[in-house]
């Protein structure tokens, strides 16, 4: 090894390593020695890092002296990517560094580009890394209020919602893209929904309110995604309408206009003539059910009436939907449940796949 010198042996070693002349006299066992070798290795040498560890980040971020925070970043990039990856591991850390992180840009981001590069490195570990568009969203909302920074060329919020424009219009593609376009144009369409229900507007008289905006590009995204309805672009769909269609269509209703209305028919259209897959189809119906109580928000009759199937119509909402030999659904809620669901345990074929979109497939007292 080029870390390793063999030397020779002491002298002392060698006498005590020596074969004497063999003879009747010799009683005790002799002992070979190794040879000795001597490390290049410096006491004083710098503490060893593994692979892919970065030993800025983790000084920087342990030290709590704002002055000293980017000291170990040669660019902006580089600080940013590092905080953004940080958050990605520990996103527990936001509430407790959101703010520091934000002073530390106000010293560092005083040019339209390096806002324009924040932007982007936001926007782009928003949309590839998985589990991050939440985050990201949240994180988009504070600095949208704390940058200091308000170029010409147009603040944090804009400059975010020119970036997600690019990729909106060209959704119609995108939906028609191959599997690799349409992922990626998936994971914008699950971020523009966190970015609607994080980002605030504040008015001038102080009120806040969502960016209506948003409201409205959420619309035609999903006008698009049901246009082209391949199983990926209906997933995404009825993702996007899990997260936000309570907030949508509340929001709708109050301008007096019925999208949701129309979007409900488009779903119900699609599992009536599209040829995507069972598994997708049975997704979809579950969404209207969702919708039709209205999205899960259960009021109670009375604060102190136990729920009964007689007295709350979304007693059985959360009970998984089963199907009979026919392919008929049912659930909890039909008369004849029991007969149905005794018949179900005599197939052999008694649950489909239904692991990728995450199905209930316990059964009664599971």
């Amino acid at each position: 090894s080029e870390h390793l010198q063999q030397t020779e042996i002491p002298s002392g070693s060698q006498d005590k390593a020596s074969v004497p002349d063999s003879g009747p006299e010799m009683t005790e066992p002799q002992v070979a020695v190794a040879p000795t070798v001597t490390s290049k290795l410096s006491v004083k040498a710098p503490e060893f890092y593994p692979s892919g560890y970065n030993q800025n980040f983790n000084q920087n971020f342990a030290d709590s002296s704002f002055e000293d925070r980017y000291d170990g970043y040669l660019t902006l990039a580089e600080y940013v990517q590092d905080f953004l990856n940080h958050l990605t591991e520990q996103p527990g850390c936001f509430e407790t560094e959101i703010e520091q992180f934000a002073e530390t840009l106000n010293g560092w981001v005083t040019a339209d580009e390096a806002l324009q590069e924040l932007v982007e490195l936001i926007y782009q570990q928003a949309t590839s890394v998985p589990n991050f568009s939440y985050m990201g969203a949240r994180l988009c909302n504070y600095l949208s209020h704390h940058l200091t920074i308000s170029p010409q060329s147009g603040n944090f919020r804009q400059l975010l919602l020119q970036r997600c424009r690019t990729e909106y219009e060209n959704r119609d593609e995108a939906t028609k893209g191959d599997e690799t376009t349409r992922k990626q144009f998936h994971a914008f369409v699950l971020f523009l929904a966190e970015l609607y229900l994080n980002l605030e507007i504040k008015g001038t008289k102080g009120q806040v309110t969502r960016a209506e905006i948003l409201q409205e590009g959420l619309r035609e995204l999903l006008n698009a995604l049901f246009s082209n309805p391949v199983d990926s672009n209906l997933i995404c769909a009825v993702k996007l309408l899990k997260l936000t269609g309570s907030v949508l269509e509340d929001a709708w209703k109050e301008k007096g206009k019925s999208d949701m209305e129309e979007m409900i028919q488009r779903i119900e259209n699609v599992v009536l003539d599209a040829n995507c897959s069972r598994d997708v189809k049975h997704m979809l119906l579950k969404l209207v059910e969702l919708r039709s109580s209205n999205w899960g928000r259960v009021h109670g009759t009375s604060p102190h009436t136990e729920a009964t199937p007689e007295n709350d119509p979304n007693y059985f909402m959360n009970e998984p939907t089963f199907y009979t030999s026919d392919g008929v659904p049912f659930t909890a809620a039909d008369p004849d449940y029991q007969e149905k669901y005794q018949e179900l345990l005599e197939r052999e074929d008694l649950f489909p796949d239904y692991e990728e979109n995450g199905t209930d497939l316990s059964g009664p007292g599971d």
